[in-house]
């Protein structure tokens, strides 16, 4: 388990005002304060876990089931039409903050901020070894 403190552990303990929508004994669920649209939540696990790979299977269940509760909860409450959901691991992928938290961004008809990337094409013989290193590493 990983101890370092952010911003998100200060705000779980109180220490730092925050807009709370949600919270049970694992998940905590707050608006942004950087948001991307209006009605950006973010969905935090209490488990100071800097990314997904190390959170705790009890962590991750919870987050799994808060997450359709806030998501239902951030439409309706929003009127939004739709919603992305992002959720980063490590710098490299453009995390920001070393806690796992998962981004719901509301998207509106009028919505112009973009998800989309350049997809490549796979390669079978690559696939076929990746499919093999990666599934024999799940325990």
């Amino acid at each position: 388990m990983h101890n370092e403190e952010t911003i998100f552990t200060r705000i779980i303990n109180r220490e730092i005002d925050s807009f709370i929508l949600y919270e049970d004994e694992y998940v905590f669920a707050i608006l942004d304060i950087q948001p991307l649209s209006k009605g950006h939540t973010l969905l935090i696990p209490k488990e100071p876990a800097p990314s997904m790979d190390k959170l705790s299977p009890k962590s991750a269940a919870a987050l799994g089931k808060a997450l359709p509760v806030v998501c239902r909860a951030v439409m309706e409450g929003t009127g939004a039409i739709a919603y992305n959901l992002i959720q980063n691991n490590g710098h490299e992928a453009g995390m920001s903050i070393a806690h796992v938290h998962i981004h719901i961004i509301p998207r509106y008809p009028e919505s112009t901020h973009s998800f989309l990337w350049k997809c490549g094409k796979i390669d079978s013989d690559e696939a076929t070894h990746l499919a093999k290193a990666i599934s024999s590493a799940i325990k």
